[in-house]
Formats: C-alpha cells, sequence, structure tokens
C-alpha cells in the first residue's frame, strides 16, 4: 500500500510538473516567437547611394545582398528631407510637425509616445545607438532615449566620426575607439547579447553618423575611391573641415573618396551585424530594416542621381531614400515593391507584427505588414510631407514660449563642427500659438500611388506642381495646368490633412 500510495502521489505530482512544464514551456514559447526588430538608418544617404541602385561607383555588398535576399522598398520615403524631423516620425509614427520636431535640431515633445514605449510595456527589451538628434541624452533630459522608452541606450546628441563620445545611458561622454559605424553595432551587439540571456525579444534602433560630412575613412576603404572620374576634381564644393570644424571648400573628387568610404564602412558594420545575428541563430526571426534619414546634400551627394532635388528639398532627391526589409523567416522569396512607403509606417508596423496596439492618437503611417506578406498592392491613403515654417516661434517680440527649459536642451556630446561657436548642439521646441493662416505655409507634397502635389510658399498665390510619378520620376513636366481637377482635390486632402496636424502641434493629443 505504502509504495502505491507513493507511486500514486509521484504520479499525481509528476502530472502536476508535467502541466507546469508545458504552461511554462508555451509562454517562453510565445515569447521566443515575437520577432526581433532592427531598425538601422544612414545619416544623409540618399536613395541613390547604393550599388543595388546602379551607382557607378560605390561599393555596398552587404546592402546589394540584402536587396537580393528580402524586400526591396523602390518608392521608400523619408517624412522629412531633414534628419531631426524624420527620426521622429520614426519613433512615433506621426508627421514631425505634429510635436514640433520641425528642423534639425529640434527637440521632440516629453509627451510623445514612441515605438519604444509601446514596445517595452509589452515586454521588449530596447536600446537605442548613435545618433539620436531628437533631444539632448545627457540624464536630465526628458527626450533623451530612456525618457522616451528606450531601457538602454550609447547615443549622441547628433552626428560622429571616428572614435565618437557617446553617452552610455545618459552618463558623461566617453569616448570609444574606433570607425564609428562599427563602433555603434559593437554596442548594438552586446545590447542583443544581453536581451538574448535574459530571455526577452528585442528593439534596437540603430542610427548612424555615416555619411553625414565632415567626412573620413579607413585606409582601406578610401583605397577603393582612389580612381574616381578626374572630372569630379574640377567642381569645388564647401563642407566642414575635420582638422578645423569650420566652413572649408575642397574639390569634389577628395569629398566623394571619403564619403564613399564612409558609405562602405557603415556597409560592412551593417554586414557584422548580420553575420552575428546568423551565428546566433537570431535571423530568421529578426526583421532588419534600413533606410537613409533624408536625401544626399547637395554639397557632395549629388554626383549621379536620376532625381530632382537634394537634402532639404520636398522633390524626390529630397525625401526618397534606400528602403530594404530583411526577414528570412517570413521574407523567403526576395520582392521589388514600388509601393509608397514612409519612414512614418515603422511603429504602425512593427506594433501589428508584434500583435500589439498601436497608440490611440492620430498616426499619419500605417501598418506595412500586408506589404510584407506580399499582399498590399497600392498604399490605401496618401503621404503628406511638410516642412513647417517656424519663424514666427522664434523671432520678434511674437516669439514663442520654449516647451522645455532651455538649460535641458543643452547637448553635452562633443562632435568635430562647430555650430553657434561651439561643438556641441543645442535643441529647441516651442508652444504653438493660435493657428493663423500663415501657419498652413511652407514647402509641402501630398504623394498618392501615381501623383505629386508639391506647394510652396502661401495660400493661392504660392507656386504649384503636380507630377505623374509614374511617368515622369524626375519631375520635370508640371502638370498643374493640365490636370486642374487632379490638383483641386489634391489641395483640398492637403489641406484637410495639415488641419489635423496642427490640432496636433497646438497639444490637442496630449
Amino acid at each position: 500500500m505504502k509504495s502505491l500510495l507513493i507511486s500514486g502521489n509521484t504520479g499525481r505530482l509528476m502530472s502536476v510538473l508535467t502541466l507546469f512544464y508545458f504552461a511554462w514551456y508555451s509562454a517562453a514559447a510565445a515569447v521566443d516567437e515575437r520577432p526581433n526588430f532592427i531598425l538601422l538608418m544612414g545619416d544623409d544617404h540618399g536613395w541613390s547611394e547604393t550599388g543595388y541602385n546602379g551607382h557607378p561607383h560605390l561599393q555596398t555588398p552587404v546592402l546589394d545582398e540584402m536587396a537580393a535576399a528580402g524586400l526591396r522598398l523602390d518608392h521608400f520615403y523619408a517624412a522629412h528631407p531633414t534628419c531631426s524631423p524624420t527620426r521622429a516620425s520614426i519613433l512615433t509614427g506621426r508627421h514631425p510637425n505634429r510635436c514640433g520636431t520641425f528642423h534639425p535640431g529640434w527637440s521632440i515633445r516629453p509627451e510623445e509616445v514612441t515605438i519604444a514605449h509601446v514596445l517595452a510595456q509589452a515586454g521588449y527589451h530596447c536600446g537605442h545607438f548613435g545618433k539620436w538628434h531628437v533631444g539632448p541624452v545627457k540624464t536630465d533630459s526628458p527626450t533623451n532615449p530612456r525618457a522616451m522608452g528606450f531601457q538602454e541606450f550609447v547615443s549622441h546628441d547628433n552626428f560622429y566620426e571616428m572614435n565618437p563620445q557617446f553617452s552610455r545611458n545618459g552618463g558623461p561622454p566617453e569616448q570609444l575607439e574606433g570607425e564609428g559605424s562599427m563602433v555603434t553595432v559593437d554596442e548594438t551587439l552586446a545590447f542583443i547579447e544581453r536581451a538574448k540571456q535574459a530571455g526577452k525579444p528585442f528593439l534596437a534602433v540603430v542610427w548612424f553618423g555615416s555619411p553625414h560630412e565632415p567626412y573620413s575613412g579607413l585606409a582601406e576603404d578610401l583605397a577603393l575611391y582612389d580612381d574616381l572620374p578626374k572630372s569630379y576634381a574640377e567642381r569645388e564644393v564647401r563642407l566642414t573641415s575635420m582638422e578645423t570644424g569650420r566652413p572649408t571648400t575642397r574639390p569634389l573628387r577628395d569629398v566623394l573618396r571619403e564619403r564613399y568610404a564612409e558609405i562602405t564602412a557603415m556597409d560592412r558594420a551593417i554586414g557584422k551585424l548580420r553575420q552575428r545575428l546568423a551565428d546566433a541563430g537570431l535571423s530568421d526571426n529578426t526583421l532588419l530594416w534600413y533606410c537613409g534619414d533624408n536625401g544626399s546634400p547637395s554639397s557632395s551627394g549629388r554626383a549621379t542621381t536620376p532625381f530632382r532635388g537634394q537634402k532639404a528639398l520636398m522633390y524626390e532627391g529630397g525625401i526618397r531614400v534606400p528602403g530594404l526589409i530583411e526577414w528570412p523567416e517570413k521574407i523567403g522569396n526576395p520582392r521589388v515593391s514600388k509601393v509608397n512607403g514612409v519612414t512614418t509606417d515603422m511603429l504602425p508596423t512593427i506594433c501589428e507584427l508584434a500583435g500589439i496596439p498601436a497608440p490611440g492618437r492620430p498616426l499619419d503611417g500605417i501598418s506595412l505588414a500586408s506589404l510584407i506578406s506580399g499582399i498590399m498592392t497600392e498604399r490605401p491613403r496618401p503621404i503628406g510631407f511638410w516642412s513647417y515654417n517656424a519663424k514666427r516661434l522664434t523671432q520678434g517680440d511674437s516669439a514663442a514660449k520654449p516647451y522645455i527649459e532651455p538649460a535641458l536642451q543643452e547637448g553635452t556630446t562633443p562632435l568635430v563642427k562647430y555650430l553657434g561657436g561651439k561643438r556641441t548642439r543645442s535643441f529647441q521646441n516651442y508652444h504653438q500659438p493660435p493657428i493663423e493662416e500663415s501657419d498652413y505655409a511652407g514647402p509641402r507634397v501630398l504623394l498618392d500611388n501615381r501623383y505629386k502635389l508639391v506647394l510652396q510658399g502661401d495660400g493661392e498665390a504660392g507656386q504649384v506642381e503636380l507630377f505623374d510619378l509614374r511617368a515622369d520620376p524626375a519631375e520635370e513636366n508640371n502638370l498643374a495646368e493640365i490636370e486642374l481637377e487632379i490638383a483641386a482635390e489634391m489641395k483640398g486632402r492637403m489641406r484637410t490633412w495639415q488641419n489635423s496636424v496642427l490640432q496636433s502641434l497646438r497639444g490637442a493629443d496630449y
């Protein structure tokens, strides 16, 4: 009897342990099955500056391999033709004007809900690495990466070069030896290992400082571009000196040699990241998304391009950027998509793929999950772009009240380039006064599946351009006086969208 009793108790105990084990295993498996996300972004890296897009000189074998193996987004856009606004769009899924991130060096607002807030609440381990540029990264900044939802960060207020000085989790700047992009990836890999050891899915936002000027390069990368066309040497360009941190003039050939070396070094760093993911068995279940933050600059990046315009302009050369998604488990066959996508789409896409709701406030992005799965063939609604004219917020007697105490907006991480007589960055953001008609001004675009409306200036007196991008991707033929109904309908939709954005800017979403 005793042995039978023991046997029976043991059997019941084993049954309980078995049930507990399978419950634990199921929960662990559910966590393990959630995808990891890595968002990579080059700084000032325009659409044409990749080998896979046909650049005659650049060597980008890793990006080319990603394009050949995954989902190539040939019609992918930055939400703004400059950097800080685009970064705010990725974090929030919203147009940057909603939170007052109008131009480079304008911070995000502390009340914004970011992709890191959302994923961290769902159990993801979230880290930021590299260029932040939506506020200072110091500890007491209300818009540093930790304040905006990231549990870990090794970040810089702005761009950086060789041997960068980063803030680790808000601490004082510390110099990390090495090529800037590789240093950034090495910190990312250490973070991924910590997340893996903790058994958590992760979000890594990796924003490189390259290829933003001033330029430098490793000898091995510079040597790849020793034979650039001699005709490039006939053009002089103005940019920042690595030696003085102030403007200088140099031959374009020398400048491009260094710029291309930076892009190749960034490409190699991405290759190391991909290889380590594969070695760790993480590749299949990790979505890797690469893009640029705006088009190439006019001073050094437009040696060859099929598009009109450059950084800071609303034409294709200013806002269309490289876009690549690699996810072996879900993208088994390589594809090229001509569906319009934009950086504001990242948050809603990731939320859907992670199985969590997006923030309950106006979003300008849409989920591209059905594009990744091969179902979406057209974008269901147009994309709005807008460079807000912020002069009335900062100038004269009517200057607006700062949104954040100015002392909290002072950056700490050093960089080569002087701005305002110093080698650190300051940020700004302002409370928006009551809306006036002039607040609707500034260069702006509405982009649908075929047509692109470009408005410049104020109201009806401003310039109106309409391009059929399917027939005219170089934006050479203005159809505004021919397709009057299309232009008028798109102008109306633009105004409706601007009304929504301005309501957010006034704080309605907080």
